[in-house]
């Protein structure tokens, strides 16, 4: 049960071109190639009436074959970033937007989720037994080196220069945000410490702390707060929004949340540039973060 809640997003076998969205419209690049990583899906969704006479801000999102249409993830549930981002766009609750949906790579995943300096904070041992196993006896988690890197540079130096001159967009970082759920929170926080200079904020839904399957004297959560120490940019000119459940895959989170919350504020972190939102009896699942997906959209766009 465990391995297929934190499997979630795996690619399946379809026909990308076959997603359909009810508001706005969906442009899909399915072979989408990359000196840094294999190519992949992104759908770009524009909004109703866009104008490309008109700059707009652009968020990057992780998992994308989730976002769209149930009709086609293996699950049968989606985020609803259509129906949810156009609903706030009609009622002025956010800024009309460009989203950037980003295909995962089915087996690489939590290879290229998961941070890479972080996990070099970490003993050669450990590092060694977390690449080698997940800890519960199951098959291995990583297939071969860690790819954060690789994915972050596909993402900025490939992926946005494409979108920047393709669309009416708002180049600049505080235009610029990055998103994802479990190890989608992981990579985008990572995303936006490494890269505070192009990302001006990021969403973290039920961010998976503990990083694989080992829920009991797990160094990685310690890894991820120390790296975070040393590379939280600065507030001012950032926004970090984290949320979580206490249901399924989300039990875990609680604790580890709470310290991350803790660091936000020594490092001078305020409600105006960081909110965390606990959301009671939710689950690890697309239809949990679709429920919530108005927070971390409004926090980021507000107009």
């Amino acid at each position: 049960m465990l391995k297929q809640l934190l499997t979630l997003c795996l690619l399946i076998c379809f026909d990308a071109s076959a997603q359909q969205v009810s508001q706005g419209e969906l442009r899909i690049y399915p072979d989408f190639t990359s000196e840094f990583i294999a190519a992949r899906t992104v759908a770009v969704w524009l909004p109703e009436n866009y104008d490309s006479t008109k700059n707009y801000p652009v968020l990057y999102m992780h998992d994308g074959q989730m976002l769209f249409d149930a009709q086609t993830t293996w699950n049968g549930q989606e985020w609803g970033i259509d129906e949810v981002a156009q609903q706030l766009i009609n009622e002025n609750k956010i800024q009309a937007f460009i989203g950037v949906g980003v295909w995962n790579a089915g087996p690489l995943r939590h290879t290229e989720y998961f941070p890479l300096k972080p996990f070099e904070l970490l003993t050669e041992k450990v590092r060694d037994s977390i690449l080698e196993n997940s800890g519960r006896g199951e098959e291995a988690l990583f297939k071969g080196p860690l790819q954060a890197d690789s994915y972050l540079k596909f993402l900025t130096q490939e992926l946005k220069p494409f979108i920047d001159q393709n669309f009416s967009t708002r180049t600049d970082a505080q235009n610029t945000f990055i998103m994802g759920s479990s190890m989608g929170g992981l990579i985008s926080w990572y995303a936006l410490c490494e890269y505070p200079e192009i990302f001006g904020g990021a969403a973290c839904l039920s961010t998976h702390w503990p990083g694989g399957f080992v829920f009991e004297n797990n160094p990685i959560p310690g890894a991820f707060l120390k790296y975070l120490d040393q590379n939280l940019p600065p507030p001012a000119a950032h926004k970090i929004y984290f949320d979580l459940g206490d249901a399924t895959l989300d039990v875990h989170y609680p604790p580890l949340q709470q310290q991350v919350d803790l660091l936000m504020q020594q490092k001078g972190y305020t409600p105006t540039h960081w909110k965390t939102l606990f959301f009671p009896g939710e689950d690890h699942s697309e239809t949990a973060w679709n429920k919530r997906l108005h927070e971390p959209l409004q926090f980021l766009l507000h107009p």
